[in-house]
């Protein structure tokens, strides 16, 4: 496996250097809104540790990750009027991994509504800044 790459997107994004539309941080974990979403509130969280994906983690981080997810999950559905919620993660080029920094995806779903395809389409910045104080807000009052 190749070494984690200290200059991905997301790294960029912890560092400060690169903008995103934060809805939560903490010591350990940053979660934010994708881009290019696939369904309104698709956030992304993302460890503050270096690990290019569940094969190179330290257990504890993953486990704050996926703790979180289910927090983001469940606050999405609120946030959304979500009847469901999808959680995606890739690892490697053969997994569908794109962005070499361990990240899962949580995506709120509507019953019969399917998703925009992956990376088809760059959302709004302002329809972006009202996603994340809408999810963050719901992620606050859990």
């Amino acid at each position: 496996m190749p070494d984690y790459d200290p200059n991905n997107i997301f790294a960029k994004i912890l560092r400060g250097e690169l903008p995103c539309h934060k809805v939560h941080e903490d010591e350990r974990a940053v979660v934010f809104l994708d881009i290019m979403p696939r369904a309104p509130g698709h956030a992304l969280v993302v460890p503050k540790a270096p690990a290019r994906n569940l094969l190179d983690v330290a257990p504890e981080d993953l486990a704050h990750v996926m703790t979180l997810a289910q927090k983001v999950a469940r606050a999405s559905i609120k946030a959304f009027d979500a009847d469901g919620v999808t959680l995606q993660q890739f690892n490697e080029s053969a997994g569908g991994q794109v962005v070499f920094h361990l990240h899962v995806h949580v995506i709120p779903r509507r019953d019969g509504v399917a998703m925009k395809p992956p990376a088809s389409e760059k959302e709004k910045p302002d329809v972006l800044a009202d996603h994340a104080k809408k999810l963050a807000a719901a992620l606050k009052a859990l």
